[in-house]
């Protein structure tokens, strides 16, 4: 999120994301972690939520048959006009691109931020 507050990328989101990115920062996994770093899940989806760009994802067809709600991310993305999708989903990944904006985890987002 460095970058994010550095304005070196700029991170897109939605309503629907944000309630799915506080239900999985609440599963007990991430319980030290956000311990470790005095942040609660809502407090962290706060601060996140204070870096993105709020968006209404697009309307679009099913296209993740196997996890549905992942759509959710190909619309958002898609509305906010992204360069990049940012994932660690398997079945994101897999779809590499949509609509020509490149999928990819996080480790392959920071070597492309890196390169001059």
């Amino acid at each position: 999120m460095q970058q994010a507050f550095d304005g070196i990328i700029e991170l897109a989101t939605s309503p629907a994301l944000l309630v799915e990115l506080e239900g999985i920062l609440q599963r007990e996994k991430f319980a030290p972690r956000l311990a470790k770093q005095s942040f609660s899940a809502a407090g962290l989806v706060l601060r996140y939520a204070e870096l993105a760009q709020l968006v209404h994802p697009a309307s679009i067809s099913a296209v993740v048959l196997d996890d549905p709600d992942d759509d959710h991310v190909l619309a958002c993305a898609l509305a906010a006009q992204a360069d990049l999708i940012v994932s660690g989903d398997a079945h994101l990944l897999n779809l590499k691109t949509y609509h020509r904006i490149r999928i990819v985890s996080a480790a392959e987002a920071l070597a492309l931020i890196a390169k001059p």
